[in-house]
C-alpha cells in the first residue's frame, strides 16, 4: 500500500471544503446585504437634505428651473 489518504479522508477533506466555499458565500452576501443598505441610507439621506420628494432627481421643469430661466424662458416667444 503506498499509505496516501483513504477515501474516508479524502470525503472529510471535500465536506469541508464545501463547507468553508459555503461560509465564504454567506459572509460575502451579508456583507453585500449591507452595502446596500447603506447606499440606500446614504441616497435617501441626500434626498430628505435636498429635498425632494418621492424619489425625484431635481428634475428641472420647462417652464422654470428655480433660480435659473427655464427653457420656455430663454427660448420660447
Amino acid at each position: 500500500m503506498c499509505g496516501g489518504p483513504s477515501q474516508a479522508e479524502k470525503q472529510a477533506a471535500a465536506d469541508q471544503r464545501m463547507e468553508t466555499e459555503l461560509a465564504k458565500a454567506k459572509a460575502i452576501e451579508e456583507k453585500a446585504e449591507e452595502k446596500r443598505e447603506d447606499i440606500t441610507d446614504a441616497l435617501t439621506a441626500r434626498r430628505k437634505r435636498k429635498g425632494l420628494k418621492g424619489g425625484g432627481y431635481g428634475k428641472r421643469s420647462l417652464i422654470s428651473a428655480g433660480t435659473a430661466a427655464g427653457f420656455l424662458q430663454r427660448f420660447g416667444s
